[in-house]
């Protein structure tokens, strides 16, 4: 490790000193490709260097302790090891984590969508207590949220809703809330005060532009048909309502809730686009090695993920064993003690793998 450290610091030393030479400032593509690359470098190489600081103090604690004949001197030598120590420690933790290699879909605007489960009319409102969750998220980091598609119960609910959070860094955050999500609460229609138990699954799926997936014509077969409201009625005289399949691989996107047939096709094709894209990378990922898969990482659905416990005022993460008091406050957009703990326990897993 210490070896490609010093060679990225090389590197480093090298792109500062051609970022310098004075004939560079009137080439500035070149420039800021330079820039760029740099920039990618330096938090590992400034923490490389605080390492061997850190090294250069311990060794320079050892040699006073071998030295010192005062106690007390003996003792702030000791002293200074143990924190250099810890601080090492901290370091090459630090180091490990940045040398990962980054996910690409990290800075991407994400497909969120949301399913109501079992349960019946409960599970389509626990659905839409997501949807409200990761609006308030979603605005408590400054992205933006467009609804692309949604089908209602007669119950306040949401049978489905797929929706888009554009912003930078929405992947990174959101992508370990797909799984399935349960609820434990008293319904209002429950005369008796039973507990009963609901469930709704979250996919969230990385947007893919045109250049990331490869999708002909010829594989889509894409029907038009009329808006359907509540009951199956047809709530337009017009054909607006789009439904797209991607006949290689079965995948098929419905969107309606635009009153032109162009938007609900161009939002279709968003949504088949993150599905195929999302499809890839999970049958590649299995190729690569079924053993190495994940629940945190390879946004696998078929376990629960999560419980939302009403009477105890209690949400448990199941892949991290975490369990939090503030249900309110979790369903009103506060994710990030949860997606934190989480975010760390997989990068933990990585490094694992990396040391192997």
């Amino acid at each position: 490790m210490l070896n490609r450290l010093q060679s990225l610091v090389d590197r480093y030393e090298e792109l500062s000193a051609e970022m310098a030479r004075p004939e560079l400032t009137s080439d500035y593509e070149r420039l800021q490709a330079l820039a760029k690359e740099r920039a990618a470098l330096e938090e590992i190489v400034s923490l490389y260097r605080q390492f061997r600081e850190t090294e250069q103090g311990i060794a320079d604690s050892r040699a006073v302790l071998e030295e010192a004949h005062d106690p007390e001197m003996e003792a702030l030598a000791r002293e200074e090891m143990e924190s250099l120590g810890e601080q090492k420690q901290r370091l090459e933790d630090d180091i490990r984590r940045a040398l990962l290699p980054p996910d690409p879909r990290d800075a991407k605007s994400v497909i969120v969508e949301i399913r109501g489960g079992t349960g019946g009319d409960e599970a389509a409102l626990f659905a839409a207590d997501l949807f409200r969750m990761y609006t308030r998220y979603a605005e408590a980091h400054g992205w933006k949220v467009e609804v692309l598609s949604h089908s209602e119960s007669g119950t306040a609910g949401l049978k489905e809703i797929i929706f888009e959070v554009n912003g930078k860094g929405a992947y990174s955050r959101l992508k370990y809330e797909s799984g399935v999500h349960r609820v434990q609460r008293v319904p209002q229609t429950e005369a008796q005060g039973r507990i009963h138990t609901s469930t709704a699954t979250v996919a969230v799926l990385a947007e893919a532009e045109e250049v990331d997936v490869s999708i002909g014509e010829d594989e889509l077969r894409i029907d038009i048909f009329h808006a359907s409201g509540h009951g199956g009625q047809n709530v337009q005289k017009v054909a607006t309502a789009v439904r797209i399949t991607h006949v290689p691989t079965g995948i098929v996107v419905i969107c309606q809730d635009e009153r032109s047939q162009w938007k609900n096709r161009v939002r279709a094709m968003a949504v088949l686009r993150a599905r195929f894209l999302d499809y890839e990378q999970q049958r590649q990922a299995q190729e690569v090695s079924e053993t190495r898969r994940s629940q945190v990482g390879t946004g696998e659905r078929a376990e629960k993920i999560r419980t939302y416990n009403f009477p105890q005022d209690r949400v448990t993460d199941h892949r991290v064993g975490l369990t939090l008091h503030n249900l309110p406050g979790i369903l009103d957009g506060d994710l990030d003690p949860i997606i934190d703990v989480v975010s760390t326990s997989e990068q933990a897993r990585l490094l694992e793998e990396q040391l192997v």
